[in-house]
């Protein structure tokens, strides 16, 4: 099922947030000449390629709750989130030192109140913290079967997974099948959405279920052998 969402939404959302937006891309900009945040340091194209695609998302969230978002990087969508909806409680997490600390200062200079930076492995750090958040993203990480395990740790159960995907995204599904019930979550939905003529894709699962025992495995795991693959078809 494919649901779209419209441009005026990103729009109205970037509008609300514009100046504070704008300051975190000049922030970005610098923390690139220390860690490497992002791949590009262009103002327009972070805008039009990074802050604009996080935005898209804001309609997904809800009133209110504690977000974590995974591999985080250089704040994207995080960040962008606790910009846009000061009710959410954000915990950006990353396993790179050098990266963190260049996040964590932008949050400070933003006076983001509702962010927490956590510099750790995301398998570890779901031991500590399983199914205590209402929302659980990820971007650019890594494929769909791989992530969803990555994820649903960390996902309350009535709470939702949001991974942002482009175009490949279909035949990542196809790699899994129908067995997400596996990992305690729903079918998959896609949104997709538009803007400047990229296509892109929202990848949405709701936590319906704990998350089977022995999830998380240990760091690197999960890439290198996949749960749908080691456990066999069904």
């Amino acid at each position: 099922m494919i649901i779209e969402t419209s441009a005026d939404k990103i729009k109205k959302t970037l509008s609300e947030n514009d100046e504070k937006l704008r300051r975190y891309v000049e922030l970005l900009i610098k923390a690139n000449e220390a860690a490497r945040l992002t791949g590009p340091s262009d103002r327009e194209i972070l805008w039009n390629d990074h802050i604009t695609d996080c935005a898209a998302a804001v309609f997904l969230l809800p009133r209110a709750g504690r977000v974590i978002d995974v591999g985080t990087g250089g704040g994207l969508p995080g960040i962008v989130w606790a910009i846009c909806r000061k009710d959410l409680s954000v915990t950006l997490l990353d396993s790179v030192a050098k990266k963190m600390a260049q996040v964590e200062k932008i949050t400070r200079l933003l006076g983001l109140n509702n962010v927490k930076t956590v510099c750790a492995r995301s398998e570890d750090y779901a031991k500590e913290n399983k199914e205590k958040f209402s929302v659980v993203t990820a971007r650019a990480v890594t494929a769909a079967g791989v992530l969803a395990e990555l994820l649903t740790p960390f996902a309350k159960i009535g709470g939702r997974i949001i991974a942002f995907k482009g175009q490949k995204v279909t035949e990542e599904l196809e790699a899994v099948g129908n067995r997400w019930g596996e990992l305690g979550l729903s079918s998959p939905k896609l949104t997709r959405y538009s803007f400047d003529d990229k296509k892109r894709f929202f990848l949405i699962w709701e936590k319906i279920a704990r998350a089977p025992k022995g999830i998380p495995r240990r760091p690197g795991m999960a890439e290198k052998f996949p749960w749908y693959e080691v456990r066999g078809a069904k």
